[in-house]
């Protein structure tokens, strides 16, 4: 029987979650300090780059993922065979996946020029795309391995292998961006393929530990537990995980094309507005962790019968959320040019008044906008812990394409200045937090049921 949902509890569960999802986060930060340092046009070409593979492989692991929902479930149900089989549709659907990720290395490499970039930007845009995913693969098991051991509960076994995954990144970001001894400098090529490398390990480290597991105990036990309804399981996993996954490629196609447009701005801008990007994703990626934390808690509750606990358990995590990003905004705002000075290489050609200016006012847009987007992040993650994905898909695809996209239209053929379209976000970011956060008040979603009867 699982007892109140404490904040004590709840932290237990969720620190390693946000620690282990600011890990992740530290991957991508890492390659852009490097790179800033590499060269500004690394810089300038590595965030269109990595936000188009995720249009494409945020659906496909977003898929995947929701399989922690089920194991979470079936883990509140009693029901260890359930949680096993969930684990077993979500390897396969990994597997599909990063098949299906490579498939579109071709498709996706003529947006950059469809967009109209050109020469070297073009070249390093398209090589940081293609390695990065052809390593989608190790991601998307990676994933299924993750939301295994997360939907049981043991997120510190999650938070020690992304550990041990960052560590690796860093070295191998500092070997390969760089060069070291007999190994020549691969520039922006480098920084793909050591994230690439840390994911497979990572993959592999999480494997081992599943087959331990005395549930599974063996890859042929895993077989056998994993045919048993195999069909009918995976047929109720993309049910509700393909509005999950949907979710995920709205939000990141709308922000892909908020994306390019910045990038037509002169470089120095661009390379202000992604260098503080990349900072709020540092901030944002712990959020990921609570979202998860409650996506987790909700299942588990919901499987045991009991939403009463399920409500109190996501009303926490949201209130959890939100200190952390009061706190980590008055951190930002106070370090803002130690901050920024990460991404000024020694040869930098920036001009380091005018990016301190520009670098702090996008940073108070940036920390307006968090606490809303601690609340709608966090109690979307408690809705698909209920199943209730379809809202959060519609939900999301009106704010974003039937408000936010028009929006920042106008203001970039009528008010084109970089602090004018970030604050397009702040009217957005408020919006949808707004309708995510009634739904969950509502509890629609306590009348929602993802496993089979």
């Amino acid at each position: 029987m699982m007892g109140f949902p404490t904040y004590r509890s709840i932290l237990k569960l969720v620190w390693p979650l946000a620690i282990g999802m600011a890990n992740n986060a530290v991957m991508q930060f890492v390659d852009r300090v490097f790179l800033s340092q590499e060269s500004e046009l690394s810089l300038a070409a590595v965030f269109p780059a990595s936000m188009l593979s995720w249009v494409f492989v945020g659906f496909f692991q977003s898929v995947v993922a929701y399989s922690g929902a089920f194991v979470a479930q079936y883990k509140g149900a009693g029901d260890n065979d359930g949680s096993v089989r969930s684990y077993f549709v979500a390897l396969v659907m990994g597997l599909i996946s990063g098949l299906l990720c490579w498939a579109l290395i071709i498709p996706g490499n003529t947006v950059f020029a469809l967009v109209g970039h050109t020469g070297d930007l073009l070249k390093y845009e398209q090589t940081y795309y293609t390695i990065v995913m052809f390593g989608s693969i190790a991601l998307c098991l990676s994933t299924a391995s993750q939301c295994y051991f997360t939907g049981l509960g043991f997120t510190r076994s999650v938070f020690w292998v992304n550990v041990c995954g960052n560590v690796l990144n860093i070295i191998l970001d500092a070997i390969l961006i760089f060069g070291c001894g007999p190994i020549p400098s691969y520039g922006i090529a480098g920084a793909a393929s050591a994230t690439a490398l840390a994911q497979t390990a990572q993959f592999l480290i999480l494997w081992n530990m599943a087959l331990r597991r005395d549930e599974i105990g063996s890859f042929t036990n895993l077989l056998r537990i994993g045919r048993k309804g195999f069909a009918e399981l995976f047929s109720r996993m993309l049910r509700f995980g393909v509005p999950s996954g949907l979710y995920t490629i709205l939000n990141m196609v709308s922000f892909t094309i908020f994306v390019f447009l910045t990038s037509k701005f002169n470089v120095n801008e661009l390379a202000i507005s992604n260098a503080v990007f990349s900072v709020a994703y540092l901030l944002m990626a712990p959020l990921e962790g609570f979202a998860i934390g409650a996506e987790t808690l909700v299942g588990q509750f919901q499987g045991a019968g009991n939403a009463s606990y399920a409500k109190k358990a996501g009303n926490r995590t949201i209130i959890l959320a939100v200190g952390y990003s009061i706190f980590m905004s008055i951190v930002v705002l106070a370090f803002h040019e130690p901050i920024l000075s990460l991404f000024m290489g020694s040869e930098s050609s920036l001009n380091v008044p005018e990016m301190f200016s520009l670098g702090f006012t996008l940073f108070i847009m940036m920390t307006t906008w968090q606490c809303f987007d601690a609340i709608d992040i966090t109690s979307g993650g408690a809705l698909k812990g209920a199943g209730d994905t379809k809202f959060i898909m519609m939900w999301m695809f009106f704010c974003a394409f039937l408000v936010w996209l028009p929006l920042v239209f106008f203001v970039y053929y009528n008010y084109r200045t970089m602090p004018m379209m970030w604050a397009t976000q702040i009217v957005y970011i408020v919006i949808i937090c707004i309708g995510t956060s009634i739904r969950w008040c509502r509890g629609y979603w306590k009348k929602i049921k993802i496993l089979e009867k």
